[in-house]
């Protein structure tokens, strides 16, 4: 069959106006986060020292990390509720493997990063495939997963947590690089992973064409269900990462772990700009949006602010940025006629 021609992103091969839209769209970010580091560089003396920007960078890796396949699945019109139970799952997975006897440590380490990335895909891979070819609202499947991968982690550990790891898989939770965090360093590298799948290959284009418009991709002669569990697959794949790097942070792997985590990925990846009809968005929009929630997190803890006006302030946020998405899609609708 004819390959028809698709115009699948703004990033990927589209008209001058498209990308230059996608700029400014990433810069009005920027800026935002530009103006939050200056309010709070002005209400604290701490804030921007040097200590506290390391902070900032390792709280925010986790989340960008999972943020990042959190896009792949915004991107295709889906979302997925199940991250932060999945990242449970893998995490007590990796755990029980590291405690393996008779294995050497880097190869302990080596197998249980294997297994998390694993365990994870495997469950994106259930999501996608039941959300694929059933016609199932995503909503729904990764709901239900959300509750098999918790009760499973709960079930696996008898709800106690994993601990005693080897001291280089502890230590690098703690380890930096030039005074940057490694386990940012880490995220930095899944971004730019993420920037080239999505902006230089045949796959990352599809997977905006399916976004704007999945019948067009069905009628170039593309597999429209193959790109859709693929998409999941890569959100279950980089929880697995997360999940491992958490682990490196608490020194535990606790079934318990990464309550409420999906709705910060999501949050990170719709403050970034990315549109939850699909087909619009970026992984450095993705990045941006993550920063904008560590900043203003860690700004209103230095400023004195309680944790129940926190959760007020970053909800707010979140409801602005899907205002301000609707009214950038109905502007554009608008220009097109």
């Amino acid at each position: 069959m004819q390959t028809m021609n698709l115009t699948p992103s703004p990033s990927a091969g589209a008209s001058m106006g498209d990308r230059a839209a996608l700029v400014l769209r990433e810069a009005g970010i920027g800026l935002a986060l530009l103006v939050l580091l200056g309010v709070f560089a002005l209400l604290s003396p701490i804030f921007l020292t040097a200590g506290n920007i390391t902070n900032i960078f390792t709280q925010i890796s986790i989340n960008v990390i999972l943020a990042v396949g959190m896009t792949f699945v915004i991107l295709i019109g889906g979302i997925d509720l199940s991250v932060g139970s999945v990242m449970a799952l893998c995490a007590v997975v990796a755990g029980t493997v590291l405690k393996l006897d008779g294995l050497d440590p880097a190869m302990a380490i080596v197998l249980a990063l294997a297994a998390s990335i694993a365990v994870g895909a495997a469950c994106g891979l259930v999501n996608g495939a039941v959300s694929a070819w059933w016609a199932i609202p995503s909503f729904i499947v990764t709901l239900g997963m959300l509750n098999i991968a918790r009760g499973a982690a709960l079930q696996w550990t008898q709800a106690r947590s994993i601990y005693e790891f080897p001291d280089a898989f502890n230590n690098f939770g703690s380890a930096t690089l030039l005074g940057v965090p490694a386990i940012f360093l880490v995220a930095l590298a899944l971004v730019a992973a993420g920037w080239f799948v999505l902006n230089r290959t045949v796959f990352g284009r599809l997977v905006y064409a399916i976004g704007n418009n999945e019948e067009a991709v069905r009628l170039a002669g593309h597999s429209v269900r193959f790109y859709k569990i693929a998409a999941f697959v890569i959100c279950g794949a980089a929880v697995g990462v997360g999940a491992v790097i958490y682990m490196t942070r608490l020194t535990i792997a606790s079934p318990i772990s990464g309550i409420g985590f999906e709705l910060n990925a999501i949050a990170a990846v719709i403050i970034g700009g990315t549109s939850l009809s699909g087909g619009r968005g970026s992984i450095i929009g993705t990045l941006l949006g993550a920063c904008i929630i560590g900043v203003l997190a860690n700004g209103l803890i230095l400023i004195g602010m309680s944790d129940f006006l926190r959760q007020m302030v970053t909800g707010f946020v979140i409801i602005l940025a899907v205002v301000l998405d609707v009214l950038r899609a109905r502007l554009a609708q608008r220009a097109a006629r």
